[in-house]
């Protein structure tokens, strides 16, 4: 994923929607002194002080925050073991692969990039795509002992006349309720956190499922205007767009239903808000047909992610879920046929089983950089989720209905996670299960 200047402020992360095809970095690459990530529990040794929380009003001013230039590892073998091939200078038909630019924006976090259909060869080699390794930035994180397990919490915003389909939903919550059965287990991608600590202790893979919420709320007033040329051939049925969201109202309807339900807003808990068919989401209130808003895919040059993670002002840590597009007008994706001839579907269900790799992404994006700020990202701002995103390395079953991963019993095709310790050991830390 490649780095482009945006305002000053911090910084954040999204899945970018991707036209298939290569990835691409930043060409500055910044190393900064780390301790051994390998080691779980390893104090992070910096030479730049802790980066600092900012308010939400500040981080909306979005800058990209790398580490910055002082620093060396602290064995020059670390880096020996690939990160300085990293860097590279995109070229015009890798520009031409991709919808969208920064790996953080504003507060903005862990942002699913979309690709160009048929951009992407079928990448089995398990290398990450950003400027491993991942740096420890001094901050707190999810699943430690003192926070417990990580509670995911599911809402499916659901008014009338945008209905999510209910095997849209079973799927989906079928994944989740096995990934938290299967806590523990060193058989999926979810093993690959027990690496990672931050400031409150050692994250391990713990994971429960909270209340699984519809939300009937109605969709508020556009804070954001769809565009006339996106209201149809957006998604693959030919049509398109009739709502557009905002941050700040997806945040709203959140803590809304955090508080109406009484649940908590901690390092233990992520509410992860799926959007209805229809609705399309912006970073920002106005306009979607500059570059200067950041937006699921549409027929202009806002046209962004596929999902993001970030922290809302009251502490809740959320992300937003855009019903997933493929074989779009645009020609950008946000799912397996980025990499694949078609779609992959494993369980007969194209749009949930899209939207299954994106949920992984950004919950295991939460648990280990939950601010976007002060946890574990690249040189470039990847996080676990970036330096993998679209490399699904070997599949099993048959043609269309591939699949990387068993989850309590049922089978799904999620990217690969990365790894600190793997990259050290082989220069590539894309896995499928620790």
């Amino acid at each position: 994923m490649r780095l482009l200047p945006v305002p000053p402020g911090p910084l954040s992360h999204r899945l970018t929607a991707w036209p298939r095809g290569q990835n691409v970095v930043s060409a500055d690459t910044f190393v900064r002194a780390v301790g051994d990530p390998g080691q779980p529990g390893a104090p992070a040794e910096s030479t730049e002080a802790t980066v600092k929380r900012t308010s939400h009003a500040r981080l909306l001013s979005g800058r990209i925050l790398v580490a910055g230039t002082a620093g060396l590892l602290t064995t020059a073998a670390l880096f020996a073991a690939g990160a300085s091939a990293r860097a590279t200078t995109a070229t015009s038909s890798e520009l031409a692969c991709s919808a969208a630019t920064q790996t953080r924006v504003g507060h903005f976090g862990g942002i699913v990039h979309a690709l160009k259909r048929g951009c992407q060869a079928h990448n089995t080699s398990d290398a990450a795509v950003g400027t491993p390794p991942l740096i420890f930035h001094g901050g707190a994180v999810m699943g430690t002992p003192k926070t417990g397990p990580v509670v995911v919490t599911p809402i499916y915003w659901t008014p009338a006349g945008h209905a999510i389909p209910a095997g849209y939903q079973n799927i989906i919550n079928g994944y989740l309720r096995g990934v938290a059965a299967d806590s523990g287990q060193h058989t999926n991608v979810f093993s690959t956190l027990n690496e990672y600590f931050g400031s409150n202790g050692n994250i391990r893979y713990r994971v429960s499922v909270g209340p699984v919420v519809s939300d009937t709320n109605p969709l508020p007033a556009d804070g954001c205007t769809v565009a006339g040329d996106d209201a149809r051939k957006i998604y693959a049925d030919g049509t398109g767009y009739n709502a557009c969201l905002d941050d700040d109202q997806i945040i709203a309807e959140t803590d809304r239903v955090v508080t109406s339900r009484e649940l908590p807003r901690d390092l233990s808990h992520i509410y992860v808000m799926f959007l209805p068919k229809h609705a399309e989401s912006c970073f920002f209130a106005g306009k979607t047909t500059t570059a200067s808003n950041f937006c699921t895919i549409n027929h202009h040059p806002s046209a962004a992610y596929c999902a993001y993670h970030s922290e809302a002002p009251s502490g809740a840590v959320y992300a937003n879920m855009p019903f997933p597009i493929y074989g779009s007008d645009t020609g950008f994706t946000c799912s397996s046929d980025a990499v694949f001839p078609n779609v992959q579907s494993p369980n007969g269900d194209p749009d949930a089983d899209t939207e299954v790799s994106p949920t992984s992404h950004e919950i295991m994006e939460a648990i280990t950089d939950p601010d976007t700020s002060t946890g574990w990202f690249d040189s470039s701002g990847f996080e676990n989720g970036d330096e993998c995103a679209y490399v699904f390395g070997p599949t099993q079953g048959t043609a269309d209905q591939l699949y990387n991963q068993v989850i309590g019993g049922r089978q799904y095709l999620t990217q690969e996670e990365f790894s600190n310790r793997d990259f050290f050991q082989t220069g590539l830390g894309c896995l499928q299960s620790e």
